[in-house]
Protein backbone atom coordinates (compact mmCIF):
# COMPACT_ATOMS: atom_id res chain seq x y z
CA UNK A 1 0.00 0.00 0.00
CA UNK A 2 2.84 2.26 0.94
CA UNK A 3 4.22 2.14 -2.95
CA UNK A 4 0.20 2.84 -4.06
CA UNK A 5 0.48 5.76 -1.60
CA UNK A 6 3.50 7.53 -3.48
CA UNK A 7 1.95 7.03 -7.24
CA UNK A 8 -0.88 9.09 -8.81
CA UNK A 9 -3.55 8.05 -10.16
CA UNK A 10 -3.02 6.62 -13.52
CA UNK A 11 -6.82 7.12 -15.31
CA UNK A 12 -9.68 5.36 -15.87
CA UNK A 13 -9.93 2.09 -17.66
CA UNK A 14 -11.01 2.56 -21.45
CA UNK A 15 -13.80 0.29 -23.00
CA UNK A 16 -15.73 -0.10 -26.46
CA UNK A 17 -19.24 1.15 -26.79
CA UNK A 18 -21.63 1.66 -29.05
CA UNK A 19 -23.05 5.84 -29.76
CA UNK A 20 -26.58 6.68 -30.15
CA UNK A 21 -25.25 6.80 -33.65
CA UNK A 22 -24.86 3.15 -33.57
CA UNK A 23 -20.76 4.47 -34.38
CA UNK A 24 -18.59 2.45 -31.65
CA UNK A 25 -16.38 4.79 -29.64
CA UNK A 26 -13.80 4.56 -27.20
CA UNK A 27 -15.07 5.43 -23.60
CA UNK A 28 -13.52 5.82 -19.98
CA UNK A 29 -15.21 3.90 -17.38
CA UNK A 30 -15.15 5.55 -14.31
CA UNK A 31 -15.70 3.77 -11.12
CA UNK A 32 -16.80 6.45 -8.98
CA UNK A 33 -18.94 9.54 -11.01
CA UNK A 34 -19.69 12.70 -9.69
CA UNK A 35 -23.42 14.35 -10.05
CA UNK A 36 -21.91 17.26 -9.91
CA UNK A 37 -19.90 20.16 -8.25
CA UNK A 38 -20.62 22.16 -11.80
CA UNK A 39 -24.58 22.05 -11.38
CA UNK A 40 -27.14 20.03 -9.95
CA UNK A 41 -28.14 17.37 -12.20
CA UNK A 42 -30.88 16.26 -9.25
CA UNK A 43 -32.75 19.47 -9.62
CA UNK A 44 -32.66 20.37 -12.99
CA UNK A 45 -31.27 17.32 -15.06
CA UNK A 46 -32.45 14.09 -13.49
CA UNK A 47 -34.41 12.52 -16.39
CA UNK A 48 -31.83 13.44 -18.54
CA UNK A 49 -29.04 11.64 -16.18
CA UNK A 50 -31.54 8.48 -15.77
CA UNK A 51 -31.59 8.23 -19.35
CA UNK A 52 -27.94 8.12 -19.91
CA UNK A 53 -27.76 5.12 -17.17
CA UNK A 54 -30.30 3.35 -19.09
CA UNK A 55 -28.45 3.58 -22.66
CA UNK A 56 -25.24 3.14 -20.44
CA UNK A 57 -22.69 5.98 -21.06
CA UNK A 58 -22.89 9.48 -22.19
CA UNK A 59 -21.07 12.29 -23.96
CA UNK A 60 -18.96 14.69 -21.76
CA UNK A 61 -18.39 18.27 -23.28
CA UNK A 62 -17.15 20.68 -20.12
CA UNK A 63 -13.35 20.67 -21.03
CA UNK A 64 -13.28 18.12 -24.30
CA UNK A 65 -15.22 15.81 -25.34
CA UNK A 66 -14.89 12.33 -24.13
CA UNK A 67 -17.35 9.48 -24.05
CA UNK A 68 -18.36 8.13 -20.19
CA UNK A 69 -19.37 4.35 -19.88
CA UNK A 70 -21.03 3.63 -16.98
CA UNK A 71 -20.29 -0.61 -17.31
CA UNK A 72 -17.59 -0.41 -14.37
CA UNK A 73 -19.18 2.37 -12.24
CA UNK A 74 -19.85 1.36 -8.59
CA UNK A 75 -20.88 4.69 -6.56
CA UNK A 76 -22.22 8.22 -7.90
CA UNK A 77 -22.32 10.87 -5.46
CA UNK A 78 -25.13 13.52 -6.25
CA UNK A 79 -24.74 16.87 -5.36
CA UNK A 80 -28.14 19.24 -5.11
CA UNK A 81 -30.28 21.76 -3.27
CA UNK A 82 -33.63 20.10 -4.51
CA UNK A 83 -33.64 16.85 -4.75
CA UNK A 84 -37.57 16.47 -4.98
CA UNK A 85 -37.49 15.91 -9.07
CA UNK A 86 -34.66 12.99 -8.97
CA UNK A 87 -36.72 10.82 -5.85
CA UNK A 88 -39.29 9.35 -8.96
CA UNK A 89 -36.17 7.67 -9.79
CA UNK A 90 -34.72 6.09 -6.80
CA UNK A 91 -36.26 2.78 -7.34
CA UNK A 92 -34.97 2.41 -10.82
CA UNK A 93 -31.83 3.46 -9.47
CA UNK A 94 -31.94 0.45 -6.64
CA UNK A 95 -32.23 -1.60 -9.28
CA UNK A 96 -29.65 -0.24 -11.55
CA UNK A 97 -27.36 -2.31 -8.17
CA UNK A 98 -25.19 0.90 -7.86
CA UNK A 99 -24.34 2.57 -4.47
CA UNK A 100 -25.49 6.59 -4.45
CA UNK A 101 -25.65 9.09 -1.74
CA UNK A 102 -26.60 12.68 -1.45
CA UNK A 103 -24.78 15.99 -0.49
CA UNK A 104 -27.59 18.01 -0.09
CA UNK A 105 -26.73 21.80 0.69
CA UNK A 106 -29.72 22.81 2.51
CA UNK A 107 -28.78 26.78 3.97
CA UNK A 108 -31.29 29.75 5.48
CA UNK A 109 -30.66 32.29 3.33
CA UNK A 110 -34.49 33.05 2.13
CA UNK A 111 -34.77 36.57 3.17
CA UNK A 112 -31.61 37.83 2.35
CA UNK A 113 -32.87 36.13 -1.56
CA UNK A 114 -28.97 34.80 -1.82
CA UNK A 115 -30.42 31.51 -3.24
CA UNK A 116 -33.40 33.11 -5.26
CA UNK A 117 -34.73 30.24 -7.19
CA UNK A 118 -35.17 27.51 -4.41
CA UNK A 119 -37.75 26.62 -2.73
CA UNK A 120 -38.81 27.69 0.43
CA UNK A 121 -37.00 27.06 3.57
CA UNK A 122 -39.98 24.60 4.90
CA UNK A 123 -40.26 22.89 1.52
CA UNK A 124 -36.59 22.16 1.12
CA UNK A 125 -36.62 20.46 5.34
CA UNK A 126 -39.34 18.36 4.14
CA UNK A 127 -37.85 17.29 0.87
CA UNK A 128 -34.46 16.79 3.22
CA UNK A 129 -36.68 14.26 5.63
CA UNK A 130 -38.46 12.15 2.82
CA UNK A 131 -35.32 11.72 1.47
CA UNK A 132 -33.46 10.61 4.51
CA UNK A 133 -36.18 8.38 4.89
CA UNK A 134 -36.00 6.93 1.55
CA UNK A 135 -32.69 6.32 1.02
CA UNK A 136 -31.26 6.31 5.12
CA UNK A 137 -30.08 9.11 7.14
CA UNK A 138 -26.14 7.64 6.25
CA UNK A 139 -27.18 8.39 2.79
CA UNK A 140 -27.61 11.95 2.87
CA UNK A 141 -24.83 14.49 3.90
CA UNK A 142 -26.12 17.87 4.89
CA UNK A 143 -24.26 20.87 3.62
CA UNK A 144 -24.73 24.44 5.25
CA UNK A 145 -22.07 25.51 1.93
CA UNK A 146 -21.35 28.51 2.30
CA UNK A 147 -22.00 30.00 5.74
CA UNK A 148 -21.99 33.98 4.94
CA UNK A 149 -21.27 36.77 7.21
CA UNK A 150 -22.50 39.93 5.96
CA UNK A 151 -24.05 43.57 6.99
CA UNK A 152 -27.37 42.31 7.86
CA UNK A 153 -25.92 39.02 8.40
CA UNK A 154 -23.26 38.77 11.67
CA UNK A 155 -22.28 35.99 13.56
CA UNK A 156 -24.51 35.35 16.19
CA UNK A 157 -27.61 35.47 13.17
CA UNK A 158 -25.36 32.81 11.71
CA UNK A 159 -25.06 30.74 13.85
CA UNK A 160 -28.92 30.74 14.55
CA UNK A 161 -29.69 29.98 10.95
CA UNK A 162 -27.67 26.84 11.32
CA UNK A 163 -29.32 25.86 14.81
CA UNK A 164 -32.49 26.27 13.54
CA UNK A 165 -31.69 23.98 10.09
CA UNK A 166 -29.84 21.42 12.30
CA UNK A 167 -32.91 21.22 15.00
CA UNK A 168 -35.28 20.29 11.96
CA UNK A 169 -32.64 17.87 10.50
CA UNK A 170 -31.84 16.09 13.84
CA UNK A 171 -32.31 12.49 12.98
CA UNK A 172 -32.14 12.54 9.49
CA UNK A 173 -28.71 12.97 8.82
CA UNK A 174 -25.57 11.86 10.49
CA UNK A 175 -23.06 14.68 9.22
CA UNK A 176 -23.27 18.21 8.45
CA UNK A 177 -20.53 19.89 6.26
CA UNK A 178 -19.58 23.70 5.70
CA UNK A 179 -17.11 26.12 4.40
CA UNK A 180 -16.19 29.62 5.20
CA UNK A 181 -17.48 32.12 2.41
CA UNK A 182 -14.98 34.37 0.82
CA UNK A 183 -16.50 36.69 -1.46
CA UNK A 184 -13.28 37.40 -2.96
CA UNK A 185 -12.71 33.58 -3.74
CA UNK A 186 -13.64 33.55 -7.31
CA UNK A 187 -14.02 36.81 -9.82
CA UNK A 188 -16.97 35.99 -11.05
CA UNK A 189 -18.19 35.42 -7.66
CA UNK A 190 -17.00 38.78 -6.70
CA UNK A 191 -18.69 40.30 -9.56
CA UNK A 192 -22.16 38.47 -8.85
CA UNK A 193 -22.21 39.73 -5.64
CA UNK A 194 -21.22 42.88 -6.48
CA UNK A 195 -24.20 42.84 -8.37
CA UNK A 196 -26.25 42.10 -5.39
CA UNK A 197 -27.74 43.61 -2.94
CA UNK A 198 -26.03 41.57 0.00
CA UNK A 199 -22.67 42.79 0.88
CA UNK A 200 -20.88 40.08 1.89
CA UNK A 201 -17.67 40.08 4.26
CA UNK A 202 -15.11 38.25 4.79
CA UNK A 203 -14.28 35.90 7.69
CA UNK A 204 -11.86 36.63 10.23
CA UNK A 205 -9.53 33.78 12.21
CA UNK A 206 -11.87 35.10 15.43
CA UNK A 207 -14.75 34.81 13.00
CA UNK A 208 -14.32 31.42 12.04
CA UNK A 209 -13.28 30.27 15.50
CA UNK A 210 -16.34 31.67 17.25
CA UNK A 211 -18.92 30.12 14.49
CA UNK A 212 -16.87 26.79 14.40
CA UNK A 213 -17.13 26.50 18.40
CA UNK A 214 -20.63 27.06 17.51
CA UNK A 215 -21.35 24.84 15.24
CA UNK A 216 -19.68 22.10 16.75
CA UNK A 217 -21.58 22.56 20.18
CA UNK A 218 -24.97 22.53 18.67
CA UNK A 219 -23.90 19.21 16.87
CA UNK A 220 -22.51 17.66 19.67
CA UNK A 221 -26.24 18.03 21.08
CA UNK A 222 -27.56 16.47 17.75
CA UNK A 223 -25.42 13.98 17.85
CA UNK A 224 -24.37 15.42 14.10
CA UNK A 225 -20.67 15.14 13.12
CA UNK A 226 -19.35 18.35 11.49
CA UNK A 227 -16.76 18.78 9.33
CA UNK A 228 -15.14 21.82 7.23
CA UNK A 229 -14.71 21.95 3.16
CA UNK A 230 -11.49 22.76 1.90
CA UNK A 231 -10.76 25.09 4.82
CA UNK A 232 -6.94 25.87 6.00
CA UNK A 233 -7.56 27.19 9.50
CA UNK A 234 -6.97 23.97 11.62
CA UNK A 235 -10.63 23.16 13.80
CA UNK A 236 -9.75 20.05 15.00
CA UNK A 237 -10.03 21.44 18.52
CA UNK A 238 -13.53 21.51 18.10
CA UNK A 239 -13.68 18.23 17.12
CA UNK A 240 -14.03 19.64 13.22
CA UNK A 241 -12.08 17.43 10.84
CA UNK A 242 -11.20 18.07 6.92
CA UNK A 243 -14.03 16.82 5.09
CA UNK A 244 -13.82 14.42 1.43
CA UNK A 245 -17.32 14.99 -0.60
CA UNK A 246 -16.00 12.07 -2.45
CA UNK A 247 -15.16 10.03 0.73
CA UNK A 248 -13.56 6.32 0.23
CA UNK A 249 -14.12 6.14 4.15
CA UNK A 250 -17.93 6.18 3.91
CA UNK A 251 -18.01 4.20 0.71
CA UNK A 252 -16.60 1.51 2.40
CA UNK A 253 -19.11 1.78 5.24
CA UNK A 254 -21.64 1.80 3.06
CA UNK A 255 -21.12 -0.12 0.52
CA UNK A 256 -18.42 -2.55 1.69
CA UNK A 257 -19.98 -5.51 0.39
CA UNK A 258 -19.53 -4.37 -3.42
CA UNK A 259 -15.52 -6.46 -4.21
CA UNK A 260 -15.17 -4.48 -7.29
CA UNK A 261 -15.46 -0.98 -5.47
CA UNK A 262 -13.50 -1.92 -2.47
CA UNK A 263 -10.60 -3.36 -4.90
CA UNK A 264 -10.28 0.32 -6.38
CA UNK A 265 -10.37 1.78 -3.23
CA UNK A 266 -7.66 -0.37 -1.89
CA UNK A 267 -6.10 0.32 -5.04
CA UNK A 268 -5.94 4.23 -4.87
CA UNK A 269 -4.97 4.07 -1.16
CA UNK A 270 -6.71 7.15 -0.31
CA UNK A 271 -5.00 9.63 -3.00
CA UNK A 272 -6.48 12.62 -3.35
CA UNK A 273 -8.38 13.96 -7.10
CA UNK A 274 -5.46 15.55 -9.39
CA UNK A 275 -6.66 18.58 -10.35
CA UNK A 276 -9.10 19.42 -7.62
CA UNK A 277 -8.50 22.57 -4.74
CA UNK A 278 -5.37 22.23 -2.54
CA UNK A 279 -6.71 21.63 0.34
CA UNK A 280 -9.53 19.50 -1.29
CA UNK A 281 -9.83 15.91 0.61
CA UNK A 282 -11.81 14.22 -2.40
CA UNK A 283 -10.45 10.53 -3.67
CA UNK A 284 -10.54 10.77 -7.74
CA UNK A 285 -13.91 10.45 -9.37
CA UNK A 286 -15.36 12.05 -12.56
CA UNK A 287 -17.53 14.80 -12.80
CA UNK A 288 -20.14 14.68 -15.27
CA UNK A 289 -21.49 17.97 -14.99
CA UNK A 290 -20.94 21.20 -16.96
CA UNK A 291 -21.03 24.82 -15.76
CA UNK A 292 -23.94 27.26 -16.43
CA UNK A 293 -26.61 24.45 -16.10
CA UNK A 294 -28.05 25.11 -13.38
CA UNK A 295 -30.80 27.62 -12.56
CA UNK A 296 -30.87 28.05 -9.03
CA UNK A 297 -29.55 31.32 -9.30
CA UNK A 298 -27.10 31.22 -6.23
CA UNK A 299 -25.50 35.04 -5.46
CA UNK A 300 -22.41 32.96 -4.21
CA UNK A 301 -22.24 30.51 -6.76
CA UNK A 302 -19.16 30.11 -8.21
CA UNK A 303 -20.68 27.41 -11.48
CA UNK A 304 -22.19 29.90 -13.35
CA UNK A 305 -20.74 33.05 -15.23
CA UNK A 306 -24.44 34.90 -15.61
CA UNK A 307 -28.13 33.76 -15.20
CA UNK A 308 -28.00 34.68 -19.09
CA UNK A 309 -25.32 32.16 -19.48
CA UNK A 310 -27.72 29.41 -18.10
CA UNK A 311 -30.25 30.86 -19.81
CA UNK A 312 -28.62 30.34 -23.17
CA UNK A 313 -26.94 27.02 -22.30
CA UNK A 314 -30.72 25.56 -21.68
CA UNK A 315 -31.53 26.40 -24.69
CA UNK A 316 -29.23 23.83 -25.97
CA UNK A 317 -30.39 21.26 -23.40
CA UNK A 318 -32.13 17.64 -24.38
CA UNK A 319 -33.31 15.24 -22.56
CA UNK A 320 -32.69 12.46 -25.13
CA UNK A 321 -28.74 13.94 -25.83
CA UNK A 322 -25.96 12.00 -25.23
CA UNK A 323 -24.21 14.89 -23.46
CA UNK A 324 -25.38 17.12 -21.17
CA UNK A 325 -25.67 19.94 -23.45
CA UNK A 326 -25.81 20.08 -27.46
CA UNK A 327 -22.47 20.27 -28.53
CA UNK A 328 -21.61 22.93 -31.07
Amino acid sequence: MGETRNRRFQGWDKVRIINDLGIEKEAIAPVIISATRRSDIPAWHSDWFMERLRRGHLLSTQFQKQYVSFAKNRVIVLWTKNPQPMLKHLDELDQMGVGYYFTYTLTHYDQEGLEPNLPPLQEKLHTFRQLSERVGKEKVIWRFDPLVLAVNINRDRLIKKVAFVMENLAGYTEKMVFSFFNPSSHKKVKRNMSNSEVAAKEFSVEDKANVAKHIAELANNYDIQVAACAEAMDLSQYGIRQNKCIDDALMRRLFGQDDELISFLDQIDGQKHYGQRKLCGCIPSFDIGNYNTCKNGCVYCYANDSQNAVANNFNRFSVGGEALLIPF
